[in-house]
């Protein structure tokens, strides 16, 4: 039976093509290098090669690259030689043993970076595309929205007309409620009835968040609210969650399907986002997808700017799943380049690879161009 034989780890600075800005005050800025992201290469005893990568946002979760780096260098990827490809089961249960899960979950971005490179190599062995192995797609193609980061409203406005091919549109809100307001009425005049998903990245108190719902009642476009207070918080995402007009939907405050359980028994959310990189890879996705079935609460898809390793695997995920949104994959918009060939993305629509595994390859002359010293 073939068998991992090897890991190579290659860490890259990868530029944005825009200025980005969260409502916690992440910004990509364009005079940076890149922002850190870490591709990971798997290969077998018999030379088939499988790619996993994840981001490192440490404003948004934890993990560095130099802690993802050296999770999988000392811990994960010892855990992966002598398995099999379809071991992906296995190699979790090794990894949660190894770098405990703690209250949530232990070095969820490094292990999704190890389980993607598993299922790359799985669907190659299989000689199937990675949806069919999650159990099929059920569209050959993912809808996504446009990611409007804070700005001034003028800015946001543009910023959306531009992408006006997209049938849906995230807005990323600040904390204050009053510009806040005006950015939105300013974002609706260009984008009509298209649905608007609001995400405050933790900005908002309850009783802030409240109050600009209830100035923005009349903006009918306005479909739902993301993690309007710190993660966790769940006292506070569910009195806004009991007292909103509009579902309240979970991010930074739900990594784990484990969390989501808690959650769920709080009544703090209608909806949870999900994000490879915070599970701990598409197996533990599927987990988190599953409870939130359960508990009747809807699925939202999103991801981490990612380049076109995660994007893909976000698209192999999020077609097998019926998501209450267009997903919010933003590396197409926000990135230079995503590294990798085989992808086709159009008017706001991304076809889903249809090769074996992930379907798509990094470009190798592109990434050690950019790879990061001394890492």
């Amino acid at each position: 039976m073939t068998r991992i034989a090897k890991v190579d780890l290659f860490p890259v600075l990868v530029p944005y093509r825009r200025v980005f800005t969260l409502g916690n005050g992440v910004t990509s800025k364009l005079e940076d290098r890149g922002k850190p992201v870490l591709f990971v290469r798997m290969e077998t005893d018999d030379g088939l090669v499988g790619w996993g990568e994840q981001r490192a946002e440490p404003r948004w979760s934890y993990e560095t690259i130099e802690t993802m780096v050296a999770a999988i260098r000392h811990h994960l990827a010892p855990l992966a030689i002598g398995l099999s490809p379809f071991e992906i089961g296995k190699f979790h249960e090794k990894a949660e043993a190894e770098l405990s899960v703690s209250v949530s979950n232990g070095m969820p971005f490094a292990r999704a970076a190890m389980d993607m490179a598993f299922h790359d190599l799985a669907g190659k062995l299989a000689g199937v595309p990675l949806h069919a192995l999650l159990g099929g797609a059920l569209s050959d193609e993912v809808a996504l929205c446009s990611a409007i980061g804070v700005d001034t409203p003028d800015q946001m406005a543009a910023h959306a007309l531009e992408s006006k091919m997209y049938s849906a549109y995230k807005i990323k809100v600040s904390g204050d409620a009053v510009q806040d307001e005006r950015r939105l009425r300013r974002i609706a005049e260009v984008t009509g009835d298209k649905p608007l998903w609001l995400d405050a990245n933790q900005s908002y108190t309850p009783g802030n968040m409240l109050r600009l719902l209830d100035a923005v009642a009349d903006l009918s476009a306005i479909v739902c609210v993301e993690q309007p207070v710190k993660s966790p918080d769940w006292s506070g995402m569910a009195s806004v969650r009991m007292r909103s007009r509009l579902p309240v939907a979970i991010d930074e405050g739900s990594f784990s399907a484990m969390d989501l359980a808690k959650v769920s028994r709080f009544q703090a959310a209608d909806m949870v986002v999900l994000k490879i990189c915070k599970a701990g890879g598409i197996r533990k996705s599927l987990e988190t997808a599953s409870v939130a079935r359960a508990n009747g609460m809807e699925l939202l898809g999103s991801g981490l700017t990612d380049c076109g390793v995660a994007f893909a695997a976000a698209l192999h995920l999020f077609s097998t799943l019926r998501l209450a949104l267009p997903a919010e994959l933003n590396g197409p918009e926000l990135l230079q380049d995503m590294l990798v060939k085989g992808l086709d993305i159009r008017d706001g629509v991304a076809r889903v690879p249809a090769g074996p595994g992930l379907g798509v390859e990094p470009e190798m002359e592109k990434l050690r161009e950019l790879s990061m010293e001394g890492i």
